[in-house]
C-alpha cells in the first residue's frame, strides 16, 4: 500500500504532512514510528494531518503527532506548513487570512508569501490547571526539583505545555540532562516542552528546546511563543521580539494580558514521496 505525503520544515522543525481532505490519515503508532525513523525511514518531528474541519467556523483541521506517536495538541511551525500546503493545493491566496482547527482550538493565519506565515496562536494560559502544572498558587516562576538540584521555571500553555528556563550558556552540557528530566518532570500531568532560554537584549532571545515526544529539535514555535510570553509577562521584553533558534528565527508579537500572540515565520517544501513499508501498516 503506497501512502501519498510531504516532506516540510519550518525552520529545521520537519514534519510529514499527509492529505486527509478526502479519506481518513489515521496511521497506527507503529506506522507513524517508523516514518519518523532518520535511518530506516523518511524522519520527522511531527507528522501532521489535514482534515475537514470539526469547527464549523474553520475551513480545516489539522491532527499533529509526535515522533514517537503520542498526539500533540499545538505545533507552530507546523501550522505555518499546513497553511503553505494549503496554498500549493489552492485552497490558500497570499494575502488571505483564515481559521484552522488544531487539536486544542482554532487559530487565524494568514499567508504573507507563498513559503511566510503569521499565525495568531491564541493568548498564552498561565493558569496552572490550564497547562497543566501542579502548584498550589499561580506565579511569574516556580522552584522545580530536578536532577538533583533546584532550577527557577516559568510555565504557560501554548496549545500543549511548556517550562521556560533562563541560562547562561545554550551549549552547557547540564541541559543535556536537564531537558529530559523536565520534559517528564512529574509536576507536569502531561509532560512538557522544556525551553532554555538566553536574553540577548528586549528584542533578541536565543532558544533551545526539548519537546515532548521529539527530543531536541531545530526549532519548536510554540516554544519560541512560550519563551517570550514568559519573559513579556515579567516585563523582561518588548512587544515584539526576535526568537532565534538553531534552525532559524521567529517573530514573536505580543502586547500583554487581554491580547492574543502572533508568531511570524517561513514554511518551506522539500520533497513529496511514497511510503511503501505496509508491513509498519499492519
Amino acid at each position: 500500500m503506497a501512502l501519498r505525503f510531504t516532506k516540510m520544515h519550518g525552520i529545521g522543525n520537519d514534519f510529514v504532512v499527509l492529505d486527509g481532505r478526502h479519506a481518513d490519515p489515521a496511521l497506527p503508532v507503529s506506522t507513524i514510528r517508523a516514518m519518523a525513523d532518520r535511518h530506516t525511514g523518511v524522519g520527522f518531528d511531527q507528522l501532521l494531518s489535514v482534515e475537514p474541519p470539526r469547527d464549523p467556523s474553520c475551513a480545516f483541521y489539522y491532527g499533529i503527532w509526535n515522533a514517537d506517536g503520542s498526539p500533540s495538541g499545538q505545533c507552530g511551525n507546523g501550522v505555518r506548513c499546513v497553511a503553505a500546503w494549503l496554498h500549493r493545493a489552492g485552497e490558500l491566496a497570499i494575502g488571505e487570512t483564515f481559521r484552522v482547527e488544531s487539536p486544542s482550538g482554532a487559530v487565524a493565519i494568514r499567508l504573507l508569501a507563498a513559503d511566510r506565515v503569521a499565525v495568531d496562536m491564541g493568548e498564552p494560559r498561565f493558569a496552572t490547571a490550564q497547562i497543566p502544572f501542579d502548584a498550589a498558587h499561580e506565579a511569574d516562576s516556580y522552584p522545580l526539583a530536578v536532577a538533583g538540584g533546584s532550577v527557577d521555571v516559568g510555565v504557560v500553555s501554548m496549545g500543549n505545555p511548556h517550562a521556560v528556563m533562563l541560562v547562561d550558556d545554550l551549549a552547557s552540557p547540564a541541559l543535556l540532562e536537564l531537558g529530559p528530566a523536565i520534559t517528564a518532570h512529574p509536576r507536569f500531568a502531561d509532560g512538557a516542552n522544556a525551553g532554555f532560554v538566553r536574553k540577548l537584549d528586549r528584542q533578541h532571545l536565543q532558544l533551545r528546546v526539548h519537546e515532548r515526544g521529539a527530543g531536541w529539535t531545530q526549532a519548536c514555535g510554540t516554544g519560541a511563543c512560550a519563551a517570550m510570553a514568559v519573559l513579556r509577562r515579567r516585563g523582561a521584553v518588548d512587544a515584539s521580539v526576535q526568537v532565534a533558534l538553531p534552525g532559524g528565527s521567529l517573530q514573536i508579537d505580543w502586547s500583554g494580558p487581554g491580547h492574543t500572540l502572533w508568531m511570524t515565520g517561513p514554511a518551506a517544501f522539500v520533497f513529496d514521496g511514497e511510503w511503501l513499508a505496509s508491513a509498519s501498516m499492519d
